[in-house]
């Protein structure tokens, strides 16, 4: 059996087990009350999306909650916050322990999770990137835009969300990969004699 290793001895399981702490609040309190029954949801919580929503004009959020007009062309979105809550979120618990106790049974979970991941957020980023710029025009047609301010925002707190699960990708793939070829070499010697 071998002994764990500590966290903080190890960089980059370091930072996904702060990446997956840090996401759960955010997914319990901003990203799943699309999701929620409203009598469900106290007023002081309901009122932290407005906030987000106010300072941000996050078009993803604000769409699905219906705080920036129809929420129907972003049902795809609202499917990528099912996923969160069915799948992501457990994940962030169990990711977070397995770390924690430097498990490496929790790699090929971590692998799927960083792949599903990566996946679903580069089209939320497309969405960022390609909203309008605030404009008299976009005010007068009611078009929901950004300011230059506001998309710089967007993109500072969205792009972590997709280079932490990218690198964690590759990093999973490339330590299974090790752990497979390890076991394959026991094998074959364990065969040989």
């Amino acid at each position: 059996m071998r002994t764990a290793i500590p966290i903080t001895s190890r960089p980059l399981d370091l930072v996904y087990f702060v990446f997956f702490l840090v996401h759960i609040p955010a997914t319990l309190l901003i990203d799943l009350q699309a999701l929620y029954p409203p009598w469900l949801i106290p007023y002081f919580i309901r009122a932290l999306p407005r906030l987000y929503i106010q300072m941000s004009n996050d078009p993803l959020i604000g769409s699905v909650l219906g705080l920036l007009g129809d929420s129907k062309p972003f049902v795809w979105f609202k499917t990528f916050l099912a996923v969160e809550a069915l799948f992501q979120f457990p994940v962030f618990i169990l990711g977070a322990r397995g770390l924690w106790r430097d498990s490496r049974s929790i790699y090929v979970l971590l692998l799927v999770y960083a792949a599903s991941t990566t996946t679903t957020t580069l089209p939320c980023l497309s969405v960022l990137l390609a909203t309008p710029t605030t404009s008299a025009q976009t005010i007068a047609n009611k078009i929901v835009s950004v300011t230059t301010f506001q998309r710089s925002l967007l993109l500072s707190s969205y792009i972590p969300f997709f280079v932490i699960p990218f690198i964690m990708t590759i990093d999973m793939a490339y330590r299974l990969s090790r752990l497979v070829t390890t076991g394959i070499d026991a094998a074959d010697e364990k065969k040989a004699s």
